[in-house]
């Protein structure tokens, strides 16, 4: 039992560190403000989630997004949204996954999590996030609204920005980092399964001795 609870906390400690470094590879993309970049800093969160249960997968975001506080330049408001937004999508997809494991179920939660996460994100962004970012670094929502115009014209205030630039933002990193899980699970899977089943064995000799 102690075995099993320290690998756990190894894997988790692992994949935290592992999402705390792609926060700092992001990629900005022409269709979106320059302010919105994509990362897959969510990934590791999902593996664990996918391997350990959605709560694993809930520490991971925490803690990754703790790490980065000591390094934020939007005095942890960009780190909360990240945490929340990234939470949901961790808790919604880890939650369907725990109760069927097939490919199909793996698909199919991580598309409800996907749209779970932009929706909340939108909703969040319109009421909290975009208003704190004003308020905390002086960063204008009129300004925010202008360069969305600037890139699609049919963006003339905050609703039309969350629908056009936040929305589909979410949506597209959702896909990206749903596809990479799809694909790296099964390979990463045995590892982050072997400890488990290294104590399950156990348990099963120690009973028939």
């Amino acid at each position: 039992m102690k075995n099993s609870k320290l690998s756990t906390l190894i894997k988790i400690s692992l994949l935290s560190v592992i999402g705390f470094i792609l926060m700092f590879i992001e990629v900005p993309l022409p269709i979106f403000p320059g302010f919105l970049k994509i990362d897959i800093s969510d990934l590791p969160a999902l593996l664990g989630a996918f391997a350990m249960g959605p709560v694993a997968g809930i520490i991971i975001e925490f803690v990754k997004n703790a790490l980065h506080l000591l390094r934020t330049q939007t005095a942890g408001t960009g780190e909360l949204a990240n945490f929340i937004v990234g939470g949901v999508l961790v808790l919604v997809s880890g939650t369907m996954y725990k109760y069927k494991k097939t490919r199909i179920n793996a698909v199919m939660s991580l598309s409800a999590g996907v749209v779970a996460m932009s929706v909340v994100a939108s909703l969040l962004n319109y009421f909290i996030f975009l208003p704190l970012y004003e308020t905390l670094l002086h960063f204008p929502i009129k300004e925010i609204v202008k360069m969305g115009h600037a890139i699609n014209p049919a963006i003339n205030d905050l609703n039309s920005f969350v629908v056009y630039s936040i929305l589909p933002f979410n949506l597209i990193k959702g896909v990206m980092i749903s596809a990479l899980t799809m694909v790296m699970y099964k390979r990463v899977s045995p590892m982050l399964h072997r400890e488990t089943e290294l104590s399950s064995n156990n348990k099963v000799e120690s009973m028939l001795k």
